[in-house]
């Protein structure tokens, strides 16, 4: 079933980017006191942590 589960190197490149810039919206909005600071927070993290869940788990094949 998960034989043909892998990531290639143009979907592993663009998770990188996604997991970046999310962790980086993330650490803007966790030093901001916006009204809704705790909402932002789950939408940047949630994609941040999937990704790096997606890049530690699933293989890369060329």
């Amino acid at each position: 079933m998960f034989e043909t589960l892998y990531l290639t190197p143009a979907t592993g490149a663009l998770t990188v980017f996604v997991v970046v810039v999310c962790g980086h919206l993330y650490r803007q909005n966790w030093k901001s006191d916006a009204p809704n600071a705790r909402l932002r927070a789950w939408l940047y993290g949630v994609p941040a942590g999937m990704g790096l869940l997606a890049l530690a788990f699933v293989p890369l094949k060329f």
